[in-house]
C-alpha cells in the first residue's frame, strides 16, 4: 500500500498547543506536554490496530535507549487508541520511551497540526522547537531514518 511509503518534509513548525491538554500518559491519565525547552524531540504517532506502528516499535525503543536518550533527545509515542488496547500491546512489546494517548475528539485535526495533513499512521515528526523547524516521516522508521532525520535537524539548527 503506497499510503505507508516513507515521506520526508521539511517544514516550519505550526502551532501545536491547540491540542497538548488532550494528550495524557497511558499510565495514569494524567495530562502531559511536551519539553519547550528540549532541543530535539522525537514524536511517534501509532494504534495497536496498524501493524508497522506495532513493527517498528521495537527498533525506535532500541534507537532511543542506544542513541536518543544518551544524546539528549525526547522521545514520546503517542496512541490514537483506547487506554486497555495500548495497555494490552505494551504488555507484550514494552518500549524505554514514555507512552501518551490522545483523548481529544479530532485526531484528523490534531495530526495536522504536526503535518500529517493525510492522517496516516504510523507518523513521526523529528522537530527542534527552539529552532521552528521539523522534519516528518510517514510510514515505518528505523534506527537509520531516525539517525538521518535527527541528524538533519541537528545540522540545520546547529545543535550539537
Amino acid at each position: 500500500m503506497k499510503l505507508f511509503k516513507l515521506l520526508a518534509v521539511s517544514a516550519v513548525l505550526v502551532s501545536m498547543p491547540v491540542y497538548a491538554s488532550d494528550f495524557v500518559s497511558h499510565k495514569d491519565d494524567k495530562p502531559q506536554t511536551m519539553n519547550p525547552t528540549a532541543q530535539v524531540q522525537v514524536i511517534n504517532f501509532w494504534a495497536t490496530w496498524c501493524t508497522p506502528c506495532r513493527k517498528e516499535m521495537p527498533a525506535m525503543s532500541k534507537w532511543f535507549t542506544q542513541k536518543g536518550k544518551p544524546k539528549g533527545v525526547e522521545m514520546v509515542g503517542i496512541a490514537l487508541d483506547s487506554k486497555p488496547n495500548v495497555e494490552k500491546f505494551l504488555r507484550t512489546t514494552p518500549v524505554s520511551y514514555p507512552i501518551w494517548r490522545y483523548t481529544g475528539n479530532n485526531s484528523r485535526g490534531m495530526m495536522k497540526t504536526y503535518g500529517n495533513t493525510i492522517s496516516a499512521l504510523p507518523y513521526t515528526v523529528v522537530r527542534a522547537p527552539k529552532c521552528n523547524i521539523q522534519q516528518t516521516l510517514l510510514g515505518e522508521v528505523d534506527g537509520a531514518k531516525l539517525d538521518r532525520a535527527v541528524a538533519d535537524i541537528q545540522s540545520k539548527c546547529r545543535i550539537k
